[in-house]
């Protein structure tokens, strides 16, 4: 399903029982569905299903796993509460979701440019009854987009990350409102809020305002030590654009050299 459509464009063309996300630039291993499907549970339309995921540059075969606390069976809400409080992230491509669940959980929204696969999944999540992951299922995430949409800082990709920062965290509460929920909501707020400091203050105070009603405030991620001598000469601004610079750059000479090696 990996085309210049829109989500909701490509679902309509979907024949199957289950529905199989794809980045473009990502692959799938060849038994990665079939070992989904054979997996205990995986008859009950309610359960999601996981997988391990690889991430490269170039090479696929060169791709390291690394598994996280998410590697494994957990119930809805246990998922998002690791998830927001411990900063872990799945790949899109090692969902395999029930065509039942793909409509209880509503059309992927497109109004959202800046994760909204985040927001999608944490939704189907929250509607589903078990989160099964299957360690014999693989896909491999390619990390070598240096224009990754991911990296979108503008007015809307903020906007964008915002309102699907809102929105999951909605989904977690919805499914149990206690302290440890609202603790890793914190969490979660606290892990992006240097998307917004100090480019989108307007956002910052809106982000801030989430915390307050969670009972909590906003504890911006230290940066290293190089990048915090930065920020006190200079300030947070150019610390950012320094941290993001030498991203990049890191970025392309992994690339190269692993073309040239």
């Amino acid at each position: 399903m990996a085309c210049a459509l829109a989500p909701d464009q490509r679902l309509s063309f979907a024949q199957g029982d289950y529905i199989q996300w794809l980045d473009a630039d990502d692959l799938l291993a060849a038994d990665k569905i079939s070992n989904q499907m054979e997996a205990p549970e995986s008859e009950d339309r309610g359960v999601l299903l996981s997988s391990a995921y690889g991430q490269f540059y170039l090479c696929p075969e060169r791709a390291k796993f690394e598994p996280t606390l998410l590697w494994k069976d957990l119930k809805p809400v246990d998922w998002v509460v690791t998830k927001f409080a411990n900063n872990l992230w799945m790949n899109t491509a090692v969902w395999l979701i029930s065509r039942e669940l793909t409509q209880i959980s509503g059309r992927w929204d497109e109004t959202l440019s800046l994760d909204d696969d985040g927001e999608y999944f944490c939704r189907v999540i929250v509607n589903s009854r078990l989160v099964k992951f299957v360690p014999t299922a693989k896909c491999y995430y390619r990390k070598s987009n240096i224009n990754a949409l991911s990296r979108d800082i503008s007015v809307k990709g903020c906007r964008s990350l915002l309102k699907s920062i809102t929105l999951s965290t909605d989904y977690l509460l919805s499914m149990e409102n206690s302290e440890r929920t609202r603790s890793a909501a914190l969490s979660y707020l606290s892990q992006w809020s240097n998307y917004f400091y100090p480019e989108h203050k307007d956002m910052a105070f809106e982000l801030e305002g989430l915390a307050y009603k969670l009972g909590g405030a906003i504890n911006q991620p230290k940066l290293s030590c190089k990048y915090e001598i930065i920020k006190m000469l200079l300030g947070l601004r150019v610390a950012k654009i320094t941290m993001r610079f030498v991203a990049t750059i890191r970025l392309w000479c992994r690339v190269h050299c692993e073309r040239v090696f």
